[in-house]
């Protein structure tokens, strides 16, 4: 598991199944783009490296991203995309199987390690889960991206604008009769999820001052969107942070303003000993990390959920608009 919405997303028409012994990982196909770096430098000339990634579309993209631009700067990359669920990619990267692999710092501290502090601040809670991971499992986990795929409430532009709303204290300073929201079930009854979420933001569930059970439609999550950009049946619906949808559907999203919700960041983790033989990975990864937004990801994950993209495409095509291979 990773962020939220990894339950939700993953790619079915794009991904062939194949079986690597021992470890019973599947990839994708195994292809992406072949390219190479701007005036042709391979950094990397000589290395090996397995580049894995979980099954939603924005794992799979990661991963593209990953296996293209490595193999552009001179590494042999086996290309094991498209793992399904977290288990058997986190798990290839545990046995060695697997050298590197995107993950989220809200999946490390909560689902791996158990931890059940909320620590709002994304550097302290990236920080917080490298030096756990290095130390129990030698994963080295680079600094994270500037993307954080989390929960967040959104309104559709125009509903944003005749309210007033850029934050979720926004919302919880209109009249009741306008709090009115979209959920799925799941998030609905998580302890971390909408009630308490209520509670942070002082507008209480089931209370005919803050959110009237009435007030609150539950549906599934792939059904929030379109309603959500319809204001019907609810002014604001839960969304994940880097979904196409948002930007397909013109949604805005608002502000966590008191930090209720885990950070997701996405993050590049390495074994700590293909890291010490290729230090350039450090270098290499972080010129893509540094480049990753919300937007762009959102836009990214459009291409592939939308249009029909394949991802291999979607992270060739991206990493030539940056001029990071040719």
């Amino acid at each position: 598991m990773r962020s939220p919405r990894a339950r939700l997303l993953t790619v079915v028409s794009v991904l062939a199944v194949t079986m690597l012994a021992g470890c019973g990982l599947v990839s994708s196909s195994g292809t992406f783009h072949h390219a190479r770096l701007p005036g042709g430098a391979q950094p990397l000339d000589g290395a090996k490296l397995v580049v894995t990634s979980k099954s939603f579309t924005e794992g799979v993209l990661l991963g593209k991203i990953t296996a293209t631009y490595l193999s552009a700067a001179g590494a042999d990359v086996k290309d094991l995309t498209g793992a399904p669920g977290s288990a058997s990619s986190r798990q290839a990267q545990l046995n060695g199987d697997a050298d590197i692999l995107w993950e989220y710092t809200g999946t490390g501290w909560v689902n791996y390690h158990n931890e059940t502090e909320t620590i709002a601040d994304p550097k302290e809670l990236w920080q917080r889960v490298h030096d756990i991971e290095k130390k129990d499992h030698d994963l080295e986990w680079l600094p994270p991206s500037n993307f954080n795929d989390t929960y967040a409430f959104a309104a559709s532009t125009p509903t944003a604008t005749r309210l007033r709303v850029k934050s979720l204290s926004d919302v919880a300073a209109l009249p009741v009769p306008e709090r009115t929201f979209c959920v799925d079930d799941e998030f609905f009854s998580r302890s971390d999820g909408f009630i308490p979420m209520l509670k942070k933001y002082g507008i209480p569930y089931n209370d005919p001052n803050g959110v009237p059970a009435g007030n609150v439609t539950r549906m599934d999550a792939g059904v929030i969107y379109p309603a959500t950009a319809k204001s019907a049946p609810c002014n604001f619906g839960m969304v994940y942070t880097t979904d196409g949808r948002v930007k397909n559907l013109d949604l805005t999203v608002l502000g966590d303003d008191k930090k209720f919700f885990l950070p997701y960041s996405g993050t590049a983790v390495v074994r700590g000993a293909v890291i010490d033989r290729y230090p350039q990975l450090r270098t290499l990864l972080g010129t893509i990390s540094e480049r990753l937004t919300d937007q762009l990801m959102q836009e990214l994950n459009g291409r592939v959920d939308i249009d029909g993209q394949d991802p291999s495409d979607v992270a060739y095509d991206w990493l030539k608009s940056e001029k990071l291979v040719e």
